[in-house]
């Protein structure tokens, strides 16, 4: 027996944060991030709908990118002490994430960041709260999902928290907030939410439910992500739609390697400088994955499918594949991103010589591939690798090699 799980309403269509006003309820919290929501002025409509709605409202703001469990402990406090009946989470994936992570905290005050990191093992969630998404990004998705991704920067690793539990009661799509996307954001985004419509395409969970939004929100990004970066906005609307299909499938569909890999490698350089930005490193590790992934028959043949949904051509499953990942090659540069970790400069851009020195990599590779074999994204990836195959994967990775194993 399987489970699809959605939250329970998803608001969409401009206007679609006015949805707040008929929330029910005595206190919201509303949680948000770096301030964007602020200067363009969709916080202060969120608190006014909020209000209307007959609500005392506290504001939880500057939730940082790649949220901490630092972060997540003392926003569990701050509920604890306003007692909200609703949390209400404004933003990209990281506010959101951090505040789904904050709720199970807050409902139980003695759940360990260990605790909450067991793959579809916390307890029943609303006996205190329940809990609105509103996203401002065209990628992560987690207005719909069942995941939370926390950084432990003593551990320099991400973390994902998976449990239907958290899946929002309510996501609010409004594509007014994702027209304020800046371009670097709108790239990273897009490649992240492609990112997970093919990995939950070919997931071993995959299912009748969950392919047709894999596949349609293939087929949006593919037409639409490139335009969005141009600023074209009737393409950022389409955009802010297709991001939510593809968390509808990967949320039960889960996802692959890709992201396990993402996952391990994004804040584990940190002491050189920067990060790698999940949605870029998703971004470069996708073709390579799809070509490990392709040792499978049955990987294969799906990927297969998605090339003849982008209308890439190709005569047999072999030429689909190499379409396939020539397409996704294509748009990386496109949207001006690196293909591989070599080349990938602090700022996320592509250069001769990336922050993340060869020496340091290789030093560290081995932990990694230990890592991210074990996350939790792992284990629905079509062809589950050996630490050697993944050592060879990220090598890969790092220097834009061919995957031929």
């Amino acid at each position: 027996m399987a489970r699809f799980t959605l939250p329970r309403d998803i608001y969409h269509g401009k206007g679609a944060l006015e949805t707040l006003k008929k929330l029910e309820g005595k206190r919201a919290m509303l949680l948000v991030g770096g301030g964007s929501m602020k200067r363009f002025g969709f916080l202060d409509k969120a608190v006014s709908y909020l209000k209307e709605a007959g609500m005392e409202v506290e504001l939880y703001e500057g939730i940082e990118s790649d949220p901490s469990v630092d972060t997540v402990m003392k926003g569990a406090e701050a509920m604890q002490r306003f007692r909200p009946d609703w949390i209400v989470a404004m933003g990209g994936g990281s506010p959101i994430d951090a505040a789904k992570a904050m709720w199970i905290r807050y409902e139980y005050p003695d759940c360990s960041f260990e605790d909450m990191c067991k793959v579809f093992g916390l307890p029943k969630l609303r006996r205190k709260a329940r809990f609105c998404a509103i996203s401002s990004t065209s990628g992560t998705a987690t207005e719909v999902t069942a995941f939370s991704i926390i950084t432990d920067y003593k551990k320099g690793t991400k973390y994902p928290i998976a449990d239907f539990e958290i899946t929002p009661d309510i996501a609010i799509v409004d594509p007014e907030l994702a027209e304020t996307m800046p371009k670097k954001l709108v790239a990273h985004t897009g490649m992240d939410a492609l990112t997970h419509a093919i990995e939950a395409y070919v997931s071993t969970a995959h299912c009748d439910f969950t392919d047709p939004l894999a596949i349609h929100a293939i087929e949006l990004v593919q037409k639409n992500l490139i335009p969005s970066y141009q600023e074209d906005m009737s393409a950022r609307d389409t955009m802010h739609n297709a991001q939510c299909l593809a968390g509808m499938a990967f949320s039960n569909a889960l996802l692959g390697i890709v992201h396990s890999m993402a996952h391990k490698t994004g804040a584990v350089f940190a002491d050189c400088g920067a990060h790698l930005i999940h949605g870029a490193a998703n971004a470069m590790y996708l073709p390579k994955v799809i070509a490990f992934n392709a040792k499978n028959a049955e990987a294969k043949k799906r990927y297969a499918v998605i090339a003849d949904y982008m209308h890439l051509g190709g005569k047999n499953e072999d030429e689909k594949l190499s379409l396939l990942i020539a397409e996704l090659r294509r748009m990386n540069d496109a949207l001006n991103i690196p293909h591989c970790i070599r080349n990938y400069g602090a700022d996320s851009l592509p250069t001769e010589h990336g922050f993340v020195p060869e020496k340091i990599f290789l030093e560290r590779l081995p932990g990694i591939a230990e890592r991210a074999i074990g996350d939790a994204c792992t284990g629905s990836n079509p062809r589950i690798p050996t630490q050697e195959e993944m050592e060879k994967l990220l090598k890969a990775c790092y220097y834009d090699t061919e995957v031929d194993f």
